[in-house]
């Protein structure tokens, strides 16, 4: 789906209930920022650009059916965008609806213009989103050991970024948080920068136009994966021409390989952004998520 698409379908869809909160990322200073001339634009559409604040939309469960477990959402758009309503906030509201404590990330995208290394500033605003989840657990309800990352498209490289390199920090961690996710929710996820699999928008959003072979394979997300990635959820469209399928199926082979607990759901038809045409989307992941007692069973 194009983003002009998407804007369309934005516009009409329903946007009712607000978060009860809206959280800064950084309490300090944004690391790997610099000044600039740079505006956020798209709120009214939902569709963001110019970030240069990131912050944590949190949607909170109702207490009788708060399950204790958390997922941090990171929607998609080819880091050139962010399709904050669509992927964000609507699947945040599912998922408060589950008992899930629901958090959006609002995540700077790859710029030049605001950050002195773009590769990592993505990255940098995931793993600060786990760290201050965690770190405030008990005050939100959570249990530290239930939380979890849910990515769309580019948001889905991010977010198995954040579960395949957990090991280093990229941001100030003076605790030793662990910033290892408990569990991953990839959807119609870019995984591979990969000549052969990668999106090319996110790809040259993210690494530049030519990037190094060093890069390529940092960031191709299925050489990452090891005995101790999360648990992960993967679903695809088998005929989306924006990023091949081959994404998710490559990274659950290599799961499995490592014994990674993983299931897979593919449906036929759908294109990218399927979930805007399949509303039962999400019915086999809270089965996945009850059934790995991550959310409570009626």
């Amino acid at each position: 789906m194009t983003v002009a698409a998407l804007t369309g379908w934005l516009l009409v869809s329903p946007f009712v209930s607000q978060a009860q909160e809206v959280i800064p990322l950084y309490s300090a200073a944004v690391p790997n920022s610099k000044q600039a001339e740079v505006s956020e634009t798209g709120v009214e559409s939902g569709v963001l650009k110019g970030i240069t604040k990131p912050t944590l939309e949190f949607f909170r469960p109702a207490a009788g059916k708060a399950s204790g477990a958390a997922v941090i959402i990171i929607p998609g758009g080819g880091y050139g965008v962010v399709v904050y309503r669509g992927e964000g906030v609507n699947t945040a509201k599912a998922m408060a609806e589950q008992g899930v404590a629901a958090f959006v990330l609002k995540y700077r995208l790859p710029s030049d213009a605001i950050m002195p290394d773009k590769k990592v500033g993505p990255l940098q605003d995931a793993q600060q989103a786990i760290k201050l989840v965690r770190e405030n657990a008990g005050k939100w309800g959570v249990d530290a050991n239930k939380i979890g990352i849910m990515g769309f498209s580019a948001g889905g490289h991010l977010a198995s970024t954040a579960a395949t390199h957990f090991d280093k920090a990229y941001i100030d961690n003076g605790n030793s948080t662990s910033l290892r996710p408990d569990f991953q929710i990839l959807i119609y996820p870019v995984i591979s920068m990969q000549d052969s699999l990668a999106h090319g928008g996110s790809r040259g959003n993210l690494l530049g136009k030519n990037p190094s072979r060093q890069d390529i394979d940092l960031f191709s997300n299925e050489l990452q994966v090891g005995a101790t990635t999360p648990p992960t959820y993967l679903t695809h469209a088998a005929d989306d021409k924006v990023v091949d399928v081959d994404n998710s199926i490559v990274y659950f082979e290599k799961l499995r390989r490592q014994k990674v607990p993983v299931e897979m759901h593919i449906y036929p038809k759908g294109d990218h952004g399927f979930i805007f045409r399949h509303p039962g989307w999400m019915d086999p992941l809270f089965a996945w998520m009850k059934a790995n007692n991550w959310i409570k069973t009626n």
